[in-house]
């Protein structure tokens, strides 16, 4: 892959969905996040070091308030691009804009879960190179 270089730090764990404590595995059942009725579902705990992803019910409730900010960058890229690269006027600008967001909308969904769980937990090296053989 070619974020690799990114493991140990939040950063990797974020942009690839991967447990935020080992960062061996997805959290999420299905890698695919554009199979709308599966996006959000997540693994109960880590197969690797174990780590409990909803830490208490409602937990990625709180995921809702990054979800905003994320979805503001997603719509700030695109007017960029849209008014100030391509020179569009408003209204086209206006809908690229809604038109990304509504592409986008999983992939802001998983990375808004992944950073809220990132606030709460970090890399462990030790739970990284744990081997469960042993």
């Amino acid at each position: 892959m070619v974020l690799k270089f990114l493991k140990g730090t939040k950063i990797y764990s974020v942009l690839t969905g991967n447990c935020p404590v080992c960062h061996n595995e997805s959290m999420y059942k299905e890698g695919n996040p554009y199979l709308v009725t599966r996006t959000l579902l997540m693994e109960e705990r880590c197969s690797h070091c174990n780590t409990k992803y909803k830490i208490e019910p409602s937990f990625f409730f709180g995921a809702m308030y990054v979800s905003y900010p994320v979805g503001l960058i997603f719509g700030g890229i695109a007017f960029a691009f849209a008014y100030l690269i391509f020179n569009l006027n408003l209204v086209y600008s206006y809908l690229i804009i809604v038109l990304v967001m509504f592409i986008s909308l999983p992939i802001i969904l998983r990375i808004s879960r992944n950073i809220w769980i990132n606030i709460f937990m970090g890399y462990n090296k030790n739970k990284s190179n744990k081997n469960l053989n042993t």
